[in-house]
């Protein structure tokens, strides 16, 4: 019997791709670098390394076993807020201190025809715990009795689509799905809102959608809101065309929904906050991939009105990235240095300023960041979240490990922490998005 052409041609490209998989995993280059180099206010950039095979370095996804949990730092205690969630990826605690978890993933994707690479990269962030789909909810959790344990679960809002960030002003409740702000009447202590959204404004989406988590804020007097965008490539590979709006963060005025670019050539931000004292906005972002393990490091930076960051034509300020064609030496040379770096590839999600006193006396004044963890380095980066301390406004030494222990032994992930936020008690909540669980991290003395 003769097999159709079509799933010999199929089969086959499989066993390439498979093949390709396995040398992926195998290849590819090693840090030489200890972590800490790619880190602080002055980190140490090496020349750019380029390999025929990148470096493909996933933590395969495994959940939590039973009673075991992650590691607090010393004087910190953890426990589970809630867990058997659907992949949690953003926390917002409201004013009443009930705590709201986007639980989603990445939109699907319209058949665009079968190819080795997009094969290749839906294999590795499937193994990284990405490939489930998105569930689409918002999830209210509240503890009412404060014992750290939510008794409370119910269904804030369904129906949307890979929903990330969230922000209250007033009774409006905003929500950031992958392509646009969607705003909602809220009323304080309702656990559902059955209302029809009203749509403030379209976000850069499509088919393609390479970054597609679109974070939100608003600002202190609740007249703007600020919307993270990332870039729709790694290095600007699809073209101009392909990243209009995109690297950007966006300032939208709330009432009209009009909006303009704030700063650009930021990658990939995320987490966003606003820092106590100054005001000023703040942001992580993820920086470009495949140029060694040792670059290039994510950063933590304050964010300036009208200012450029450099992708994809430089990284780190006016490094330029030489695989980005043609040229822009008139942006290169308007390039922002970011001012704090967490290390290569730790893939900085979550951030959120610390808040009270009741987290031990090292953690009064800083930044929590959530670190996904890497997939381009070895050996592998982030994988927990850390706290970045700050002096006069400013960030300080290196940054203390708050929450680890989300690798196992063997190098498989129990869990991945995203989002971050604090609760009406002063904890810090962490959205673990392969574990399922929101951790709560408290002072051991005020659990």
């Amino acid at each position: 019997m003769q097999l159709p052409a079509f799933s010999f041609k199929r089969s086959s490209a499989y066993a390439l791709c498979l093949a390709l998989l396995g040398a992926l995993l195998a290849c590819g280059d090693t840090a030489l670098l200890p972590p800490e180099a790619g880190m602080g206010t002055n980190p140490t950039l090496p020349p750019p390394k380029t390999t025929l095979i990148p470096t493909v370095n996933i933590a395969p996804a495994r959940g939590w076993p039973e009673g075991v949990m992650p590691t607090p730092m010393s004087g910190l205690a953890v426990t589970a807020l809630a867990s058997g969630l659907d992949h949690p990826r953003w926390v917002v605690v409201l004013p009443n201190g009930d705590v709201l978890v986007a639980e989603s993933n990445a939109p699907a994707k319209p058949e665009r025809g079968f190819s080795i690479k997009g094969w290749i990269m839906g294999a590795v962030m499937k193994k990284a715990g990405a490939g489930v789909p998105s569930a689409n909810r918002i999830t209210l959790l509240r503890d009412a009795d404060g014992d750290g344990r939510a008794e409370t679960r119910t269904v804030f809002l369904q129906n949307l689509n890979s929903p990330f960030g969230m922000a209250l002003v007033g009774k409006d409740f905003y929500v950031a799905n992958t392509d646009a702000v969607l705003r909602f009447p809220y009323e304080t202590g309702q656990t559902s809102i059955t209302a029809a959204p009203v749509k403030v404004l379209d976000l850069p989406a499509g088919p393609v959608n390479h970054h597609w988590t679109k974070n939100i804020i608003a600002s202190p007097d609740g007249s703007k809101l600020y919307v993270s965008v990332g870039s729709n490539s790694n290095a600007g590979e699809r073209g101009v065309a392909a990243e209009v709006g995109r690297a950007a963060i966006w300032e939208v005025d709330r009432k009209t929904g009009s909006h303009r670019i704030f700063a650009s050539g930021l990658r990939n931000p995320n987490g966003m906050g606003w820092a106590p004292g100054s005001g000023a906005l703040w942001t992580v972002v993820n920086e470009r991939d495949e140029i060694g393990s040792d670059l290039v490091p994510d950063y933590l930076t304050s964010v300036k009105d009208g200012a450029f960051y450099g992708w994809p034509y430089s990284y780190y300020g006016q490094h330029v990235d030489e695989r980005v064609k043609p040229p822009r030496p008139d942006l290169v040379a308007q390039a922002v240095a970011p001012d704090y770096a967490l290390g290569s590839h730790v893939a900085p999600l979550g951030m959120v300023f610390s808040e009270g006193k009741t987290l031990p006396a090292a953690l009064s004044s800083g930044v929590f960041v959530g670190e996904h963890g890497s997939w381009n380095r070895k050996p592998r980066s982030g994988y927990k979240v850390v706290f970045v301390p700050f002096k006069a406004g400013q960030p300080s030494g290196l940054p203390l490990d708050v929450l680890t222990g989300f690798l196992s032994p063997e190098g498989h992930a129990y869990g991945r922490p995203v989002g971050v936020a604090i609760d009406k008690r002063g904890a810090l909540l962490v959205a673990d998005d392969v574990g399922n669980v929101i951790w709560r991290v408290s002072g051991a003395a005020a659990q």
